[in-house]
């Protein structure tokens, strides 16, 4: 029952026993009302793979599915956050894409933070659960709801064919940093085919060499470039595949940031980093956070939110 990575604030809770779990969540759903202090204190502190065993508790002893349970007596952004926690990672992440394309509308963010961050083979884990909830192909869905060059860096990420070695070929590293500079910065227009095949395709040491070579040739950071090249959604795409490549917590600890500064607050960017993340690198996030911006993830949850909602965000924080 052990956590996805290492890294996360949410670890195996010691002495589980579903069962007894499975009781709890029933009692604290009995009668009128729902004992929401309960219901954080189980599942912020198991592991999703706990939660699978305490579902399954559940449903024995009951006769009726946790999630749909819990569903009837929540609501709002606790809701959220509690049906999230009960899925699997790769459910997770297939839902969270699936809600961000259904309907009119596509919420870009969505795929651009979940397909620019996500590892090889945990991008096929997710394509063939969207495949199996869903029934439609993860590309065709992508494809139906994208356009032009955006669409293209998608379905290239989809393919989840990037070389996850670690070996750097320096000539190459070189040509590529070049083609990237002869693509953007030295022509008039950006031949952004070149942007794809170096950024969706190369390993991370490669990148970090390409970077470094092309900060060298054209005396620009690699991002800035982009930021001058580039717009819109293509421009969120290659500045998130380059962010994740140089430091994922750093790029989820700068997404949380922006979900709560200035007024109002991003709930679905909030709520999808906080439970996907908890498990696997919740702890460096926290330390990117504090690095970058100088207050405590913590302190901006209790600042942003409140509620049950702040209770259950602060316990998948873990403290400051």
């Amino acid at each position: 029952m052990a956590a996805i990575g290492n890294r996360g604030t949410v670890t195996e809770a010691p002495g589980f026993d579903p069962e007894a779990d499975a009781q709890r969540l029933r009692g604290a759903m009995k009668g009128t009302g729902t004992d929401e202090a309960a219901v954080i204190d189980v599942l912020a502190h198991r592991t999703v793979a706990q939660r699978q065993r305490i579902k399954e508790a559940f449903k024995q002893a009951v006769g009726k599915d946790l999630a749909d349970e819990l569903s009837s007596e929540l609501s709002g952004n606790f809701q959220t956050v509690v049906l999230g926690l009960l899925m699997l990672a790769p459910v997770y992440d297939a839902y969270e894409l699936r809600t961000a394309m259904k309907g009119a509308g596509t919420e870009e963010a969505c795929l651009v933070d979940i397909l620019a961050s996500r590892t090889n083979p945990e991008i096929k884990t997710i394509t063939s659960f969207f495949k199996k909830e869903y029934g439609k192909d993860l590309e065709d869905a992508v494809c139906g709801d994208t356009s032009g060059m955006f669409q293209r860096v998608l379905v290239s990420l989809l393919t989840a064919g990037r070389d996850e070695g670690d070996k750097v070929d320096e000539a190459q590293a070189a040509k590529d940093a070049k083609e990237i500079f002869e693509a953007g910065e030295a022509r008039w227009g950006t031949d952004e085919v070149k942007f794809l095949t170096v950024l969706c395709v190369r390993n991370r040491n490669h990148l970090m060499r390409v970077f470094e070579e092309y900060q060298k040739i054209s005396g620009r950071d690699i991002e800035d470039s982009i930021k001058r090249e580039m717009s819109g959604c293509l421009e969120d795409v290659f500045l998130a595949i380059v962010k994740c490549m140089r430091s994922r917590p750093a790029f989820f600890a700068e997404k949380l940031y922006k979900s709560m500064k200035g007024l109002g607050t991003t709930d679905s960017v909030l709520i999808r980093i906080m439970v996907a993340r908890a498990e696997i690198d919740m702890l460096d996030i926290k330390a990117q956070f504090l690095k970058m911006y100088g207050k405590t993830l913590l302190s901006f949850i209790k600042g942003d939110t409140s509620g049950d909602y702040r209770k259950i965000l602060m316990e998948l924080c873990g403290g400051e």
